[in-house]
């Protein structure tokens, strides 16, 4: 922002902000939003941001139905909202590890509700002292979903034309789930493949509309790159690999299922960990002037007046919020492993780590958006730092991975919520809004869902099976890479350098040269390593959703914030993920619809194909009726 810059309501103007109905409101959507993206994130690997949808909700009910809500209300609303998914998406991604290294047998409810509570103080605290640094003098930090949702928000007199192409999202993408999971009609997966030369050969996708639109809401570059992450792995490295021995005469299609799982997703691991490490070197310079701002926040003048738009909570605020947090965490980590030094020790790496990846989340969400944070490759580096500050201390048992795994479910919690913190404030900053409410504002949004979102994953792992029916690919690496460290499982480590190597060649390409070209497309390791790491299957209607944007943009183009096509998509995932649930609660209850029976294999592969050809067709046209 210039120095010229004036929000759209201005630092004198008072008008309702932080009310109850706001409060209330986002608390709920943030529940919705959290579990939508639980399911998701244990399904695909990957979740999406919701404060572009949560404030068309928003602004729809206040100011279309009630009329009554003001900017800086929906604004309040879409930022506690948000909290819901950074939850999600921090829990999801590490605490299942604890069930696959077999130190819960189930997962554990107060534990887990203080990890979440935990990260999110921390993910909001530490993001405090940042915002005047990264929000508004960091001038390349772009932070596109935050102005999105700004624009979206400064639009508000449309919150009622904008919800209908997100409502008929969620009820075709609840349609086609429920045909799918519950009635049985639609394979999860269509898939084929043949021997070549003893060779695997495979083609297949996942049929799912939730997939379909986030490669439409991530665009065609980060969409490409993840297909591209997929082709090496399935269509390059699985036939250069052969068929394992024991498996000649196996199926051609269990031959590369095995192939993937037991060597191929590495590749993705050593990826994620170079794109990690160059995550941190490339943000060097935003952590320090980080620290920088901390050490000015703590000398100034107390006669100085603050600006509405510029005041934060306050510094006993933090420092209370901190010092619970480290006590928690004490107490937390001393149960979990049995041990006070153990946990003493766990609480101090806890506390570096957060810091460093609060930072690092909220500078990277500024470039490329929270849909694309890399924060799977932050956690690999904070796994791998702490396993290695732990052996050097002597700590090598058992207890030492669970420490391990208990450090990362906080600091995933909290990189998540930082990245997710930034956005927020850069819309805030947009649109006139007070940093405080805001911030407390995500405090409560997410403390709830630390609360709420234990409970859909139980209900979850009853119904479907987390780590088999909902695969949780990230927990399951996390798993694998502790217990590997700490000497109680291999890898193959001949993958993991052949990632190390990708990854450093793309790195470079992009550096040395689209870089210096100014090229539009750039090569961030992350979805690569991402699309390596997970099945293909997801990857390609990702890839027919980014080629849907492409070809509509390119014949009506319109800026993201006024996309209809990105509301039916976030319409698709909310209604797909939701139906996800209440099809869990059917199988939780035994209430088995499935007509599944009435139709051969072949017919419901027909089906499967035709139902991904119709949304992606409704797609197209949602994205090309109000341009």
């Amino acid at each position: 922002m210039n120095d010229n810059f004036k929000p759209f309501v201005s630092h004198d103007q008072k008008i309702p902000e932080f009310t109850l109905r706001a409060v209330i409101l986002g608390t709920v959507l943030a529940l919705i939003f959290g579990a939508a993206n639980t399911y998701l994130g244990l399904y695909a690997g990957m979740t999406i941001a919701s404060s572009i949808p949560a404030a068309v909700i928003s602004m729809a009910l206040l100011r279309g139905i009630l009329r009554r809500g003001t900017i800086l209300e929906n604004n309040v609303v879409q930022t506690t909202a948000s909290a819901g998914t950074s939850v999600a998406s921090g829990m999801i991604f590490t605490i299942p590890a604890l069930l696959f290294v077999g130190a819960w047998t189930e997962f554990e409810f107060w534990p887990m509700v203080i990890m979440g509570i935990c990260g999110v103080f921390l993910g909001v605290i530490f993001m405090i002292p940042l915002r005047r640094a990264l929000i508004i003098e960091e001038k390349e930090l772009s932070y596109p979903e935050g102005v999105a949702c700004g624009e979206v928000l400064t639009a508000g007199e449309k919150g009622g034309a904008q919800f209908k192409p997100i409502f008929m999202g969620i009820i075709v993408g609840g349609i086609f789930k429920f045909l799918g999971s519950a009635l049985n009609m639609l394979k999860g997966t269509v898939e084929w493949a043949t021997g070549l030369g003893g060779r695997s050969i495979y083609v297949g996708s996942d049929v799912s509309m939730a997939l379909l639109a986030i490669g439409y809401i991530i665009n065609l570059d980060v969409s490409f790159l993840v297909f591209l992450g997929g082709f090496l792995g399935w269509s390059v490295a699985i036939p250069l690999l052969g068929t394992p021995v024991g498996m000649e005469n196996a199926p051609m299609l269990d031959v590369a299922w095995e192939l993937w799982s037991s060597q191929i997703r590495y590749i993705g691991v050593g990826c994620m960990l170079i794109g990690g490490v160059w995550s941190i070197i490339t943000m060097r310079g935003g952590i320090m002037k980080g620290i920088l701002h901390i050490k000015k926040s703590l000398k100034k003048d107390p006669n100085v007046v603050v600006k509405r738009t510029d005041v934060d909570m306050s510094m006993l605020s933090i420092i209370v919020l901190f010092g619970i947090t480290l006590i928690g965490m004490f107490f937390l980590y001393r149960y979990i492993t049995s041990s006070p030094s153990l946990g003493f020790t766990a609480m101090l790496i806890m506390a570096v780590c957060a810091f460093i990846f609060v930072a690092v989340s909220s500078y990277i969400t500024g470039l490329v958006g929270s849909s694309n944070n890399p924060v799977s490759g932050m956690i690999i580096c904070a796994l791998l730092f702490t396993a290695l500050v732990l052996i050097v201390l002597g700590f090598r048992d058992p207890s030492a991975v669970i420490a391990t795994l208990g450090i990362a479910g906080v600091v995933c919690v909290s990189a998540s919520i930082g990245g997710d913190t930034a956005q927020n404030l850069k819309t805030g900053h947009m649109v006139g809004s007070t940093p405080k409410y805001q911030q407390i504002g995500l405090i409560i949004g997410g403390v709830v869902s630390a609360f709420f979102i234990p409970l859909v994953l139980t209900l979850l792992h009853k119904a479907y099976g987390i780590g088999t029916g909902l695969k949780a690919p990230q927990a399951n690496l996390f798993a694998s890479i502790s217990k590997s460290v700490f000497g109680e499982g291999t890898m193959p480590m001949n993958m993991v350098m052949i990632g190390v190597a990708l990854a450093i060649v793309c790195i470079l390409i992009d550096s040395l040269y689209l870089a210096k070209k100014n090229s539009k497309f750039r090569i961030y390791i992350m979805p690569v390593a991402v699309g390596i790491y997970l099945p293909v299957t997801l990857a390609v209607p990702i890839f027919i959703g980014g080629l849907i944007r492409y070809f509509v943009n390119k014949k009506h183009f319109m800026e993201e914030s006024k996309d209809p096509g990105i509301l039916f998509s976030s319409g698709l995932i909310a209604g797909e993920s939701l139906m996800g649930i209440v099809v869990a609660l059917l199988i939780f209850l035994k209430m088995d619809i499935s007509i599944s029976s009435y139709f051969s294999n072949s017919t419901i592969v027909i089906f499967s194909i035709l139902a991904l050809l119709i949304s992606s067709i409704m797609l197209w046209r949602s994205a090309s009726k109000y341009r």
